[in-house]
């Protein structure tokens, strides 16, 4: 998966952009508690299926 169709996932699930620190893009949802980094723009990352 491409950083951009992890982003995209990560919307879909209710996930909304906190934050940008240099190439990351920090992610925090309504009711979940934490974080989600993901750094961006990047071609190739491994797929996680637990949003």
């Amino acid at each position: 998966m491409t950083s951009g169709q992890i982003v995209k996932a990560i919307k879909k699930a209710g996930w909304f952009h906190v934050a940008t620190h240099g190439g990351h893009w920090q992610f925090k949802h309504p009711e979940k508690p934490g974080k989600v980094t993901v750094p961006h723009p990047k071609k190739r990352l491994p797929a996680r299926r637990d949003l």
